[in-house]
């Protein structure tokens, strides 16, 4: 293996146990259900962003994909079919960042990648509960984490990460 790709797969895993610290900060810091959504999503959607910009698309693909099913495994998706619509989400965030990053200015294309995302989620989502047999407040709580909040948390963790990218330039 070439010194180039050693460092990547170093980057990477660095980059993925980071977001699975932020990931688990719920665990380690007593908030709100509610506070702990905005701060631990806009932490690992930043995460994502920063793989990207920094290791590129398939380290932050391969991020996006794993934090889903250690999130089932810390038991904060129900089950193990919500996983899929979460790697697919994440995935489509940092898609739609990179495509459009190229197209504008780095704000229009936070905007627009967390609009998609918190869609994309909110559509998987209600479909998902449609068909499977939860408690009515579960799915209404799963239904509303998985709407407007996407939102906030994509366009909070999108500036976080444009400027601790700007912050590592420097370095």
């Amino acid at each position: 293996m070439s010194q180039q790709k050693m460092k990547n797969l170093t980057r990477t895993g660095l980059l993925l146990a980071l977001t699975l610290v932020f990931q688990s900060l719920r665990f380690l810091i007593p908030l709100p259900p509610w506070m702990s959504t905005f701060l631990i999503g806009s932490l690992v959607n930043a995460a994502l962003l920063v793989a990207l910009q920094a290791l590129g698309m398939r380290s932050a693909l391969l991020i996006a994909c794993v934090t889903p099913v250690v999130a089932w495994l810390q038991q904060l998706l129900p089950l193990p079919v919500f996983i899929l619509p979460v790697a697919v989400g994440n995935s489509l965030y940092i898609w739609l960042f990179s495509r459009l990053r190229r197209a504008g200015p780095e704000w229009l294309a936070v905007g627009s990648a967390a609009l998609g995302k918190a869609a994309f989620f909110f559509l998987a989502f209600r479909g998902l509960l449609s068909v499977l047999e939860l408690p009515p407040a579960l799915s209404t709580a799963i239904l509303f984490v998985m709407g407007w909040p996407q939102l906030v948390t994509g366009l909070v963790g999108g500036f976080i990460a444009i400027y601790a990218w700007r912050r590592l330039e420097k370095i």
